[in-house]
């Protein structure tokens, strides 16, 4: 029993310190992921599937359609709930990615010192140089259409460099405490201090630096594909929804509104929660708290 008391009662606290604002986050992220990952039960029809083109053509919000249905007579809820899934999976494993790639980059070079941390920096430096949304937009440009896999792992490769940098101080710093160094002064090679020592420690920030990636990357990934550079047609993403419905926004103002609304809702969320975890894991905070 003890063993599941303690993590119950460290979530039941965290819980308790979380603010209105965070719990609502967190409920309605939750509530988003579960709606996206039961889309083919919640809808009855297919993202792509066309009702009728003539009478249900551009049908505004109503009982049968909440969200109502676009230009070619698909139902836009459905299609929102499906872009969900996209949407969502693409930046959760964009950010995983970054967040892996990033974090061993920093342990290592803040681990090894010396000149290969000088190396890795002036890299690192290089790579920082070039902005994020020019490159995937040259290189989504020359890769047209561009396969939904290999748009998450630029969109994981692209964005590691600030996780890199906050690991590689949060390493630094922990590298000169009392624990690091008797480990050090044992025996302890440089890869156990990596892994059982220093790892541990700066999971902190990057799972806040994770959270708020999220959210960017949803922006990102919606910008991308309102270029026609992102996610293409049968996938239903949320920027490609919300391209399509800006089109004719005047007359068919819901088809660009409920997406939009998306992927600012999930943006917020994501923004919320990613503060909430920051003050939750700053150790100044809990020391006032």
């Amino acid at each position: 029993m003890s063993e599941f008391a303690e993590p119950a009662g460290a979530a039941r606290a965290w819980w308790t310190r979380l603010d209105v604002a965070s719990r609502v986050s967190l409920a309605a992220l939750t509530a988003l992921t579960v709606a996206a990952l039961a889309a083919p039960l919640l809808s009855p029809y297919e993202p792509s599937q066309q009702l009728d083109i003539i009478a249900l053509k551009d049908v505004p919000p109503r009982l049968a359609h909440p969200f109502g249905t676009d230009h070619y007579s698909r139902d836009l809820l459905t299609r929102v709930l499906f872009g969900a899934r996209v949407s969502l999976s693409v930046a959760t494993l964009a950010v995983l990615m970054s967040a892996f790639v990033g974090t061993a980059y920093g342990l290592v070079a803040a681990t090894l010192g010396g000149r290969v941390d000088a190396v890795l920096m002036r890299l690192l430096d290089a790579m920082l140089a070039v902005p994020r949304v020019l490159l995937l937009i040259a290189v989504l440009a020359l890769w047209s259409p561009v396969p939904l896999p290999a748009l998450v792992v630029l969109l994981g490769l692209t964005g590691w460099f600030d996780v890199s940098r906050l690991v590689r101080a949060e390493a630094l710093s922990l590298r000169e405490r009392e624990f690091v160094v008797a480990a050090r002064s044992l025996g302890a090679h440089r890869g156990r201090l990596m892994l059982r020592h220093l790892l541990p420690n700066v999971l902190g920030p990057v799972i806040v630096a994770t959270t708020l990636g999220v959210g960017n990357i949803i922006v990102l990934e919606a910008g991308l594909s309102f270029l026609g550079l992102g996610a293409r047609e049968p996938v239903p993403s949320w920027g490609t929804l919300f391209f399509e419905g800006t089109e004719a926004f005047i007359g068919t103002w819901w088809a660009a509104l409920f997406p939009g609304l998306a992927i600012v809702g999930t943006v917020l969320c994501c923004n919320i929660l990613g503060d909430a975890l920051r003050r939750s894991l700053d150790p100044r905070h809990l020391h006032r708290s």
